[in-house]
Order: structure tokens, then sequence, then C-alpha cells
């Protein structure tokens, strides 16, 4: 069993001590929560509640943390669990630039803690499947990919939060959705050589914008086309298109909304397109379940370090373009800043 605090009580925290509930390998021994007015919350949700990171980690049954914190405190949180010798799951995303992210998987590496990130996206069974027929040639050469991620949970928020911000939540929709698209794409297809972003504000008269959209060219020859909106309803899609056929996957609920279920489009060269309909999956517990095994020593854990700090470089070059209007390339290797 597998002694883990959830650092933060808010949305994402609320639902990751929900769903580790009577989990047979995980279990929340404390919540921390500066704001003790949501302590009685906690406590019933079974939980301990303290106050700080630094109280969580003083506690001798506490083996690992899953922080569920604002971004922009995310590898600070990091550095200093690590020098705890706790290991770390970290939210989405894991900074704000390439180089503290880069200083956050430095932090893990050198106290030998295993660091997780909150991509579950990559533990759905359509998307396993689709990165099968890539790796086999299935669908011939990738050609292009058109993703989005949108929904509108946060649009009653009021301008003035961290939510809100454009200096620490750049990028609209980006370090809400969107970053799990750009994760999904640098695991299919490599490293993204060139950006064109543009960010806008429709409706929310959010500093941030409502709305993002991306064009990016990967090293390795194809295109994709991203958005993430934040004020409308529901709507995930990932669509391959290949010399040999395509396929597309659409999700019908959030990750937060079990019970849903996924579409799945798929038309080989010559042929009709075949549909299925595949059950909802805990992908959030499935990540969750793949972390706790690499720090028990049964499996790696499915993000290289390249990983986690190439898309949180990307994620920064997307930003950079739609600021400056302009392309954006990044160095060879996803794992490098952008210029």
């Amino acid at each position: 069993m597998l002694n883990v605090a959830v650092i933060g009580f808010g949305w994402w925290g609320r639902h990751i001590v929900a769903r580790l509930a009577g989990h047979p390998r995980l279990r929340v021994v404390c919540v921390a929560e500066p704001d003790r007015a949501l302590h009685a919350d906690i406590k019933a949700a079974g939980c301990v509640a303290v106050d700080d990171l630094d109280t969580a980690l003083r506690r001798a049954d506490v083996a690992a943390v899953i922080l569920t914190t604002p971004h922009m405190v995310h590898e600070e949180q990091v550095r200093a669990a690590a020098a705890a010798g706790r290991h770390v799951f970290c939210e989405k995303p894991l900074g704000l630039t390439a180089a503290s992210a880069r200083r956050a998987v430095a932090a893990a590496r050198a106290a030998g803690v295993v660091l997780g990130i909150g991509h579950e996206r990559r533990f759905e069974p359509a998307m396993a499947r689709l990165k099968a027929m890539i790796g086999a040639g299935d669908l011939g050469t990738i050609l292009h990919t058109d993703a989005a991620f949108s929904h509108d949970k946060l649009a009653g928020i009021a301008p003035g939060g961290w939510r809100t911000s454009a200096t620490l939540s750049p990028g609209a929709g980006m370090t809400g959705m969107g970053i799990h698209l750009t994760d999904l794409m640098l695991w299919l297809f490599g490293p993204v050589s060139s950006v064109q972003a543009l960010t806008r504000d429709r409706v929310l008269g959010w500093p941030t914008g409502d709305m993002v959209v991306a064009q990016l060219g990967f090293a390795a020859g194809m295109t994709a086309h991203l958005n993430a909106i934040l004020a409308t309803p529901h709507f995930m899609r990932f669509h391959v298109f290949g010399s040999d056929g395509w396929v597309e996957i659409r999700n019908t609920t959030h990750p937060d909304t079990p019970g849903g279920v996924t579409d799945w489009l798929q038309c080989r060269k010559g042929a009709s397109p075949v549909a299925e309909t595949l059950p909802w999956s805990d992908a959030v517990v499935a990540n969750l379940d793949a972390w706790a095994a690499a720090i028990a020593g049964k499996a790696a854990y499915p993000f290289s370090d390249a990983d986690l700090i190439g898309n949180i470089a990307l994620y920064e070059a997307i930003v950079a373009s739609a600021a400056l209007g302009q392309t954006v390339t990044l160095h060879p290797g996803a794992s490098h800043d952008p210029h």
C-alpha cells in the first residue's frame, strides 16, 4: 500500500480524493489545504486535514504526494517533496517554462524519486489502440491530426483569479486542456519543429483569452491542428489521418465524469468507415496506478524526462507564438527551449 498526501483540495483535489477512496494500492492519509474552511469537507471525505505541504512532508506515514495545486507553484513543490525524499505526482502542467520543468525533473532525478504527471489521456484504451496502430504502420504514412478539447466548466469564474490571468495562465485553454493534446501528439509523433498559434477572447472577458488554436509542424514531417475553448459545452476529439486510413476518437465525457463512452470511427483505404463504442475507463486512476507501480519497482513509469520537459517547451512556444503573432521554431529534440 502506498500512503499519499493530496496537496490542494480544489476542483481536482476533490476528484482525486474521491477516486482513490477504497483503492487497493493507494491510500490518502492526509490532505493539505491552507483554506481551513475546507477542512470539514476533507474530514467528511475520511481524510486527515493539514494546513500545508510542509506539514504533510513531516508526517512519517506519507511516502508520496499528489500535487493538485495551481501550476505556478508546481516547481517549488516538486523540489520540496523531492528534497524530503517523497515521490511526487504533479498535475499538469508541470510548469510554465521549459526551464522550470527541467529544474523540477532534475530535482526528482537527483533525489531518486518517481515523478508522475497528470496526463491521463495516454491511458485511455482508445488512445493505446491508436498508438499501437501507428507503431505497426496500420495507417500508413501519418499526414495530419485534428484535435480538440473544450468545455465550459470554469466559465463562471470571474476575471481576477489565477485561472484567468494572462501572466499566471497564459495561452487561454492550454493549461487546462490543450496541454493534454500536445502531450498525446508528442507521444504519438515525436518532437515539434514549428508552431503558429492564436488566442482570442470572445465571451468570457478573461485576460488570458477563452480560446486558443495552434498549427504544429513535426520534425518527422506530419502536421497537426489543435484547439481548446473555455466557453463551449464539452467536446473532445482526436482525429489522425494516414495514407492508408484514418481514425477518429470522440469522448462523450470529461475525465472527471465517470460513465461516458468513447466513440471510435475507423476508415481503411478502399473501405467504408466502421464505428465502435468503447466503455468508459478510469484513465485518471490508471495513471496513478502506473506511478505507484514505478515506485514499487514493478515497471518503468511511461513518461520520459524528454516527455515531461518537451511538452512544456511546446506549451511555451504556443504561448510565444500567440503573443508575437508569428511562427516560433523549436530546437531539435522535444526537451529544448523554443526560440
